[in-house]
């Protein structure tokens, strides 16, 4: 006892904090303290003697020590013992009461049980007993105290039960009561981490002490709720026995004993803690906890926590308190915070031994701990760890940034898809792309994946979820993004379950939120039908499906009717940036047309009234800018359908304000010319740059005013003194006026248009004249307004025979030709037989498939070759070449459509491919079913490469070709120039003979990009090089799908491009059409009608040979762009492209053959004799009138003749002797024009 007054504080000072906390106590509460030796008679003695005796008092075993600090402010024990034991038997008293209460209880109730029942066997004998007495039926009155103890069990049973719902949180009221429950928990646990700071025990003045006030307040609470509970325990002595009423026995009653007493004792109220076990409960209850995972991890880190903080709790307390049996003589002063660092570091088994445990207790404790608490340990944290780690890395939800729109992208998500799909949609060529694109896919992407989602971080974020669960379309706030876009798996092994599950993805997106606009992916065209079943689903509202079969095949079959045209087509909407190459080479031309893209963009008012050539010419001479169509707008008040696209609709078409058109530019910039533009402002201005947004506010005229003007300038009167617009005329403008709102008249073309309404009238035009004008519809000066403004008033020979004749030619749309279903034995060719026939000027389509492949959809192919702008003698014949089990499989498909053949065989034989002449084909097409089977990318084109480079390989001796077209009474198209086949209905001149299949023109599809190296033994392609930059590709002899990739963000920024696409490629496919296949899959023949026969018209793809003809002229080192506007005022003819010969720039003449694409070329491109010109041109009514005859003949015996149809679309020779006596009496120049 060298040091008496430590000591003395030591072991004084068990309560809160030991002898260290009373050593660090002030010289004022020494001061106060109450001194037991009566014999001291100074009051100013020392503090050395005051410690001093009090420490010798302390060893003195019947002598009381002062162990707690005692102010005058707070009156205490006088004494200042301890009354720890108070507290603790507090607790025990009403744990141990209550028990044996309980169980007094039940053994009570035990014997009454068992003394009724004895009591019931005694009244059931007498009941037997006198059951003759109760024979009548008669029944006794209950005993009153048997009703009153019904009464007394329905009133607690009433009670039981509204404790129950109060403590189950079944109601909001329920849960409102258990969140505040654990809520003053853990705020009683935050008031003891704050008292623990202060002794063990200690005076304290209840209405003094602000957080004992606090924490009465919430026992008194949890009192209360421990009295629901008890009501609502069916067991209550295992309710006696739970963890929480524990809790609650040992931290309540300390808190009443404590006001009583004045004094505070730490005890046990860090048993609070074991509440955070409820933790996961309470996030439930609140709806914040979903999933198992989340649970469960909110489960582990409850215990360990609750565990861990309540060990150090005991730590604590009997650290700062001492041994009882030691007299509290050998405790440590240890912070709360220290028992929770000792605890951790001894679960953990590190120990590093600077924090132990001195008291007895305290290391038998720990000794038990750490048998549990390292189990513990070892056992929750690696669960811990394992469950956040595989917490989804994407999990988290989208917020929306105001003022940015966002979309979400799903379906098919892989490094190939999302890289092909942002190079396009974040391309620099559009105006600034504000919207933010959000991926959402099941699976976590890899890392390449996630390197490009990092390098896009401003504009793409990626969550892990699935469309099919709502829970992860409200985290990417599907309900307020722009639209939805679905990629689907081009590459995929069964098609039809890739579109199952993309539907599926669409109606779930839809049954979550039925406006979104959805944009997917589809693979089969006969599954686009399911979506039409999908009630939310409207194309009119912006719903699209991208059916990559339909547009692929449809591309392929406009490159049989123009070679190249797919990759015109696919290039324009296409994102490609523009590459300069100063070398004089093929590939400069080439690049240069591939930056051109498509765009739209309101005309303006400037235009307002002039035709639509007219239009055209100005835009391609002064703008620079090519406009191939408008939408035009209908009288037709319906909302969606008024709408209509118009692809180069002619001169008889006026330009109505507000008018949408289709341009072909190299930069979205390039395009706001023809929106900027004035007459007034930039009619004098040479560089399209400088046509910018002006200031001027032109006024608008009346249809009127401005032919009145038109009239007078025409008569060389005043208007004043004009009399030409006379009270009759001026009635009949206004009607034309209230009828065409909003349509105009250009004042160049006032005076034509005047007479035309004037010789509208019946009286004055007999329908001898209307057909003549009709057929003189291809001259600018013939082509009366109103007259072409609606073909049906005004039909040609043509439709006027069809409109007489009682056989159904052509779809009930009037969009395809038609014929009446045949069996596939009636079009099945034997070699012998094809040979016979000696096809010229067909389509052969080489397909792999067996009777396990894919359907790939043949019907798409041959739609756009039967399209009803062609007249029957036009259409190609197609020979199809494959294994007939596959073929019979499509069959169903394509029963409906006139000349098609079969040739059972395979296309890796030269015997079949030259039955069907294949020399003499316009085109060879190379399809393949089984693609996608293969594993190995590079395998994948095997059939397609081989079967290419056996073509090409072929030698041919044309002189064969020439006798059997003798013998069988007709020269194949292209030998003889006065063939028909020469004229402007069919195409450009065939070579003279074709000796190697190298020169035959041939498209080969393929799937995989790179295979395309393989295609052409001469090129120098890199293996590396993206495949639009490949030479095969520039030249219109290969096609992959990877190219439609595009088309999903060009429909998302412009869904009318989507619709131009498939009007040019399908042939006419519209959504109508689409539900009337989807009802009956298949075409439906119907009668000719007005409205049928007018769906004719319209325009079609072709190719212009300069050789000679009209424009031969301008074939030898003529502009480009006096072509454009000499076949634009001349024949109606807008052209867009050249085909050229790879070698045409080379001074040295070339044997090859090979063409390249060549988009929009500018106006002073200079042209040479061997290009073809890609052009649109006008439907002609009369080319078939000379052959209607012969064309219904043929097409009515088409299905009794396997053989007849190849045969009998060829004419005899005095048609031929015919024809051109008749084309020259209606047009000269047009005689000479040579088309393809």
């Amino acid at each position: 006892m060298a040091n008496g007054g430590s000591g003395g504080g030591s072991g004084g000072g068990g309560g809160g904090g030991g002898g260290g906390s009373t050593l660090r106590m002030s010289s004022n509460i020494h001061a106060n303290l109450l001194s037991l030796d009566a014999s001291s008679s100074s009051s100013s003695s020392s503090s050395s003697s005051s410690s001093s005796s009090s420490s010798s008092s302390v060893h003195e075993p019947k002598m009381d020590a002062l162990i707690i600090p005692v102010t005058m402010e707070v009156p205490c024990d006088s004494r200042g013992q301890r009354m720890w034991w108070a507290f603790l038997a507090s607790s025990m008293v009403t744990f141990f009461g209550g028990l044996f209460i309980i169980l007094l209880w039940r053994t009570l109730k035990y014997l009454w049980t068992v003394c009724c029942h004895c009591g019931g066997k005694t009244k059931e004998a007498q009941k037997i007993n006198n059951g003759s007495s109760q024979a009548d039926g008669t029944l006794k009155p209950v005993d009153e105290k048997e009703e009153a103890v019904a009464a007394e069990v329905g009133w607690m049973t009433s009670v039981k039960d509204w404790a129950g719902v109060m403590i189950s949180a079944q109601t909001l009221t329920g849960r409102v009561l258990v969140v505040l429950v654990f809520a003053l928990s853990i705020g009683a646990l935050v008031i003891y981490f704050i008292d623990s700071s202060n002794p063990i025990e200690s005076c304290q003045n209840f209405y003094k002490d602000f957080t004992l006030q606090i924490d009465m307040a919430f026992n008194v609470f949890f009192l209360l709720y421990f009295g629901l509970r008890f009501i609502a325990a069916n067991d209550k002595l295992w309710f006696w026995l739970e963890v929480n009423s524990v809790v609650d026995f040992f931290t309540v009653p300390p808190v009443f004993v404590s006001v009583y007493l004045n004094r505070s004792w730490l005890g046990l109220r860090f048993l609070r803690a074991l509440r955070l076990i409820q933790f996961s409960e309470i996030l439930q209850f609140l709806n914040i906890l979903k999933t198992s995972n989340s649970i469960k991890l909110v489960n582990l880190l409850s215990i360990f926590i609750s565990t861990w903080l309540t060990a150090a709790g005991f730590i604590h307390l009997v650290e700062n308190s001492g041994d009882p049996w030691e007299n509290f003589q050998n405790n440590q002063a240890l912070t709360y915070w220290e028992c929770v660092y000792l605890l951790m570091v001894t679960m953990s088994t590190v120990g590093y031994g600077d924090v132990y445990a001195k008291t007895t207790l305290g290391r038998l404790f720990m000794v038990f701990f750490i048998l549990g608490g390292l189990a513990m340990f070892a056992s929750y944290v690696p669960e811990i760890i394992e469950l956040i780690g595989n917490r989804k890395k994407y999990g988290g939800s989208y917020s929306a940034v105001s003022g940015r729109k966002h979309i979400v992208v799903c379906g098919h998500i892989t490094l190939e898809s999302v890289s092909n799909f942002l190079k396009d949609f974040l391309h620099k060529d559009r105006d600034d792309v504000n919207v933010e694109i959000v991926f959402l896919h099941n699976i976590s992407p890899n890392l390449e994946l996630e390197a490009l989602f990092k390098r896009h971080f401003t504009q793409v974020e990626f969550y892990q979820g699935s469309v099919l669960n709502p829970h992860d379309l409200a985290r990417v706030k599907i309900e307020s993004a722009d639209a939805c876009l679905i990629l689907a798996n081009k590459y995929c092994a069964d098609p039809d379950a890739e579109d199952a599950s993309n539907i599926m993805r669409v109606i779930s997106i839809k049954n979550y939120h039925p406006k979104i606009r959805i944009i997917t992916q589809m693979l089969q065209y006969h599954n686009k039908a399911h979506l039409l079943n999908i009630p939310s689903w409207n194309w009119k509202e912006g719903d699209d499906a991208i059916c990559l079969a339909e547009l692929k095949l449809g591309f392929i079959a406009q490159s049989c009717l123009a070679q190249g045209l797919s990759t015109m087509l696919a290039n324009l909407f296409s994102m490609r940036s523009f590459i300069k190459i100063e070398e004089d080479t093929w590939q400069k031309y080439y690049l240069e047309g591939v930056s051109n893209e498509m765009y739209t963009e309101y005309l303006s008012s400037a235009f307002v009234g002039l035709s639509f050539p007219t239009v055209c010419e100005l835009c391609f001479v002064k703008l620079k800018l090519l406009m191939i169509a408008i939408e035009y707008k209908s009288a037709n008040r319906e909302s969606r359908s008024r709408k209509r696209i118009l692809i180069n609709p002619g001169n008889h078409l006026k330009i109505q304000e507000g008018t949408l058109g289709f341009f072909i530019a190299s930069d979205a910039k390039e395009v706001k010319r023809a929106f900027f533009y004035c007459k007034a402002c930039h009619d004098d201005i040479t560089d399209p740059k400088r046509i910018k947004k002006c200031g001027c506010k032109r006024p608008k005229m009346s249809i009127y005013k401005r032919m009145r003007r038109a009239c007078c300038f025409d008569c060389g009167r005043s208007e004043r003194d004009c009399s030409c617009m006379s009270g009759r005329v001026r009635g009949n403008v206004d009607t034309l006026e209230r009828a065409f709102p909003l349509s105009s008249v250009s004042v160049n073309d006032c005076s034509t248009t005047f007479r035309a309404f004037e010789d509208e009238q019946p009286s004055t035009l007999s329908p001898k004249k209307k057909q003549r004008n009709g057929g003189m519809r291809n001259s600018p000066s013939s082509s009366p307004k109103l007259m072409r403004h609606d073909p049906l008033l005004i039909p040609g020979n043509d439709q006027i025979d069809n409109m007489d004749s009682n056989v159904k030619k052509y779809d009930s749309t009037g969009m395809f030709h038609w014929c009446a279903p045949k069996e596939i034995e009636k079009v099945i060719l034997t070699r012998s037989e094809a040979a016979m026939t000696v096809l010229s000027g067909h389509v052969v389509v080489c397909i792999f498939g067996d009777v396990s492949s894919a359907l790939i959809g043949l019907r798409n192919l041959v739609m756009p070759l039967r399209a009803s702008n062609f007249h029957y003698h036009e259409l190609k014949h197609i020979v199809f070449v494959g294994s007939i089990e596959y073929l019979k499989r499509e069959w169903e498909t394509l029963h409906n459509f006139p000349k098609v053949s079969i040739l059972p065989g395979t296309p890796l034989s030269r015997a079949d491919l030259r039955a069907v002449n294949i020399n003499l084909c316009d085109m060879c097409v190379i399809l393949s079913a089984n693609q996608n089977n293969i594993d190995d990318t590079s395998l994948q084109d095997k059939e397609c490469i081989l079967a290419s480079l056996n073509i090409k390989s072929m030698q041919f001796d044309d002189s064969i070709g020439v006798l059997q077209a003798n013998s069988q009474g007709f020269t194949p198209p292209g030998m003889d120039r006065s063939s028909p086949d020469n004229s402007p209905v069919h195409g450009m001149l065939r070579q003279p003979s074709i000796t190697t299949g190298v020169n035959i023109p041939i498209i080969t599809e393929l799937v995989n990009d790179t295979n395309v190296q393989f295609l052409d033994q001469d090129d120098d392609d890199d293996p590396d090089t993206e495949l639009y930059l490949t030479q095969p590709f520039a030249c219109g002899t290969a096609f992959a799908v990877s190219v439609l990739d595009s088309l999903m963000s060009a429909t998302y920024f412009n869904d009318n491009i989507l619709t131009l696409i498939r009007t040019l490629v399908t042939g006419g496919a519209t959504p109508e059409l689409e539900a009337l296949i989807a009802e009956e899959n298949a075409l439906r023949g119907g009668y000719s009608t007005p409205q049928t026969l007018a769906n004719r018209d319209r325009c079609r793809v072709a190719q212009l040979a300069l050789l000679d003809g009209p424009f031969a002229d301008l074939g030898d080192g003529g502009c480009y762009g006096d072509l454009f506007c000499k076949a634009l005022k001349t024949y109606n003819m807008l052209c867009f492209g050249i085909y050229r010969l790879r070698d045409a720039h080379l001074s040295t003449p070339s044997q090859c053959t090979k063409r390249y694409v060549i988009t929009n070329p500018p106006y002073e491109f200079e042209l040479v004799p061997t290009d073809l010109i890609f052009c649109l041109m006008q439907f002609d009514h009369n080319a078939g009138q000379s052959r209607a005859s012969l064309s219904h003949s043929s097409h009515s015996s088409q299905s009794s003749s396997k053989k007849s149809s190849s045969v009998h679309s060829i004419p005899s020779t005095a048609n031929r002797q015919n024809r051109p006596k008749s084309r020259e009496s209606r047009d000269k120049q047009k005689k000479e024009m040579v088309y393809r």
